[in-house]
């Protein structure tokens, strides 16, 4: 059984998630501020964090950047704000996907599938994306740019293997989110480009920052195919 982590102050939601989940078939367990959840993370090693932005003590921002000092485990972004530059930042600093509240714990529970999905590497890809320098291997999850290995998060893992497999087509944001498992809807397909222009950064070996992952004016983005 799989082990999700929800970090979150009000009990209610807590409580909510908790029944929903445990009937999905995974082990919860919770915390209800951010130093008590980076206390919980270090001890229960779950496969997956439901985290809030606000909560007492640590903030959610804070609790994930803690998280990804060391840790790629899929995050959950949970909050009640609605402004745009919260769930960006948030995704930023390595969340994988966001839920606003209030929310349809079935769609939270689908999110939750495709995130692990994706995190276990059960997107269709092969097994290793050789491009110029870059060596993408979906079986070890591992990315290597001239021999050295580049952290990722799991959701940026899927967009480079999705790109680097299929060089020189060009996606929209919607392909890309289908790609991998997300949801596409209004504002959602912004995110990919907030997980590109961390891809570009991680894999940037000079100061051109299309390196990589080129940009197709009013369409998309594509993996250039002459490397």
């Amino acid at each position: 059984m799989q082990k999700v982590l929800v970090i979150e102050d009000e009990g209610r939601i807590v409580r909510l998630i908790r029944d929903y989940l445990e009937k999905e078939g995974y082990i919860v367990v919770d915390a209800r501020d951010g130093e008590e959840g980076l206390a919980a993370f270090q001890r229960q090693d779950p496969e997956l964090i439901i985290l809030d932005l606000m909560l007492p003590r640590l903030d959610g921002f804070e609790v994930a950047r803690e998280i990804r000092k060391d840790s790629e485990v899929p995050i959950i972004m949970l909050t009640a704000k609605t402004e745009e530059i919260d769930r960006v930042t948030g995704l930023e600093i390595g969340a994988d996907d966001y839920v606003t509240k209030p929310f349809s714990l079935r769609e939270l529970a689908a999110r939750i599938k495709a995130v692990l999905r994706r995190t276990k590497g059960d997107v269709s890809k092969p097994e290793v994306i050789t491009q110029g320098d870059l060596t993408v291997s979906t079986s070890s999850h591992q990315v290597k740019l001239s021999g050295e290995e580049v952290d990722l998060t799991p959701t940026e893992f899927d967009l480079l293997a999705v790109m680097a497999a299929n060089p020189g087509r060009a996606f929209t944001r919607r392909n890309l989110l289908e790609e991998i498992g997300h949801f596409p809807g209004e504002r959602v397909e912004r995110i990919i480009d907030t997980h590109v222009k961390n891809l570009r950064k991680k894999l940037s070996k000079s100061e051109e920052p299309e390196e990589y992952i080129e940009t197709v004016h009013g369409v998309g983005y594509r993996f250039r195919e002459e490397l």
